[in-house]
């Protein structure tokens, strides 16, 4: 099941119907596997996952070392599970229920744990099981805890400050951010000039640094979003002022539900003032609203308890940034690879099941991807993550922009992306060949298909893999 959520994820009958066309039944030695034995194979995963789970921290997650962990969702067809809920969606599935889960990593976006929880659970309320779990079941003294503002909120720091041989990074909130950057604040805005990043202190955080950083590519992009909102915003409403204008819409109630649509659908209340009353509507914006929240524009503040004496400025940044390779993992295991989504399992233990199956399916893959890296389009140089400007924007090693821009590589053979690598390779076939002679007892052979030179290569790179 781990292989067919690589090669072919679908559901389990599916799955059992999408043997007959491969040799991996054969080659694994459960040909006669039906869909109950499938279910019967997770219920008995499931069983063993402390295990496991405890196996790969042990492999890949050091003492002080950092452990990144982030949460996503994924929406349920049916309404009969327990972990199914409403909440916050992430999948745009409006209405649909969801289950949440937790994604726990090494410094590498390497997965070693997932936790589920229902589909209503908060960000916050899921840090401290995961501090248990690497405290107490994986026997780590001291571990680094990486997540973002929304996971690692002021109330878990409090929470976990207590915590022997537990430090942590994670990002203030914009309004945290805006008071430090007030008149006599010490976020002063001028001390970008020079560099895009820097470190200071401040009372209301004790014990803590903190490290101010400004990209200007998400500063621009971060304006163009706003003005894009205010202009389609003011544009709707400018409608609703003309409906009001023409008597085709009255009453302050109604008036206030028409503007309410709008606003509630860009998002961009804040910057908004409103005049309703029965028969008039007028607006406009709230300039200097837009002026303070521009000023901040490509600005954030991370905070950490971690010494000066552990980690540099810049290796603070670096290591928050890496939370990017959880995001890839769930980009992974819930729309391009292995489609964790939609859930259709019903029992509590089942979903479970099928979500951890989908972690160590993403596992495999991560190894996979690694290996490969010489033949796909991504970076072969990832020392370059270890010294280059943390803050700027990510660039390619000229090598990578060559593999796009070529579309080859040195050697003339095609670059792929993974999903088109696998397709190459599955074009190696088995044809099962009977002599051709009279009789029912004729011999029958299997010829395999000889792998073309690049075939050869990615099953070369595959060996490399440490086992």
């Amino acid at each position: 099941m781990i292989a067919a959520r690589i090669l072919d994820p679908d559901s389990k009958l599916a799955t059992t119907r999408w043997w007959s066309t491969t040799t991996l039944p054969d080659i694994l030695g459960v040909n006669d596997a039906d869909e109950d034995d499938l279910y019967d194979a997770m219920d008995w995963l499931l069983q063993r996952q402390s295990h496991i789970e405890k196996k790969l921290a042990a492999r890949h997650l050091t003492e002080g070392g950092m452990a990144l962990y982030d949460l996503s969702s994924s929406y349920f067809e049916g309404t009969t599970c327990p972990l199914a809920a409403l909440g916050h969606n992430r999948d745009g599935k409006k209405g649909k229920l969801q289950v949440n889960y937790g994604l726990l990593t090494d410094d590498r976006g390497r997965p070693v744990s997932v936790s589920v929880f229902k589909g209503n659970t908060g960000d916050p309320k899921t840090l401290m099981p995961q501090v248990r779990k690497v405290k107490d079941d994986f026997g780590i003294k001291t571990v680094v805890l990486v997540g973002d503002r929304g996971m690692i909120s002021q109330k878990q720091i409090d929470e976990i400050k207590g915590v022997d041989g537990l430090d942590w990074i994670t990002a203030l909130k914009t309004d945290a951010i805006r008071k430090l950057a007030d008149d006599q604040g010490p976020l002063q805005l001028g001390l970008f000039d020079e560099r895009n990043l820097f470190e200071f202190t401040h009372p209301d955080f004790p014990g803590e640094r903190l490290v101010a950083c400004r990209n200007p590519e998400l500063r621009k992009l971060r304006a163009y979003k706003r003005k894009s909102l205010l202009e389609a915003t003011s544009l709707e409403l400018t409608k609703v002022r003309a409906m009001v204008g023409r008597g085709k819409l009255a009453g302050k109630d109604k008036i206030g539900v028409r503007v309410g649509k709008v606003i509630d659908k860009y998002k961009v209340a804040k910057h908004f003032v409103l005049n309703i009353k029965d028969h008039h509507f007028d607006f406009h914006i709230d300039t200097e609203k837009v002026a303070a929240e521009a000023a901040l524009d490509g600005i954030y503040v991370l905070r950490t308890s971690l010494a000066e004496e552990r980690i540099s400025t810049e290796d603070i940044v670096r290591n928050y940034k890496n939370l990017s390779q959880v995001e890839r993992a769930f980009r992974s295991m819930k729309t391009m690879d292995l489609k964790v989504r939609p859930i259709h399992h019903r029992l509590e233990n089942r979903v479970r099941a099928h979500i951890f199956l989908c972690m160590l399916a993403y596992y495999v893959e991560w190894h996979m991807r690694e290996a490969w890296r010489p033949v796909l389009f991504c970076d072969e140089d990832q020392a370059r993550k270890k010294t280059r400007d943390p803050v700027a924007p990510a660039t390619r090693s000229k090598t990578a922009l060559e593999k796009v821009h070529s579309k080859t590589l040195a050697d003339g053979s095609t670059v792929h992306s993974f999903q088109t690598l696998l397709k190459q390779l599955s074009t190696i076939v088995r044809n099962r060949c009977r002599v051709p002679t009279d009789g029912p007892n004729a011999p029958i052979f299997d010829v395999v298909t000889t792998p073309t030179v690049e075939q050869q290569r990615a099953y070369g790179l595959l060996e490399t893999i440490e086992v």
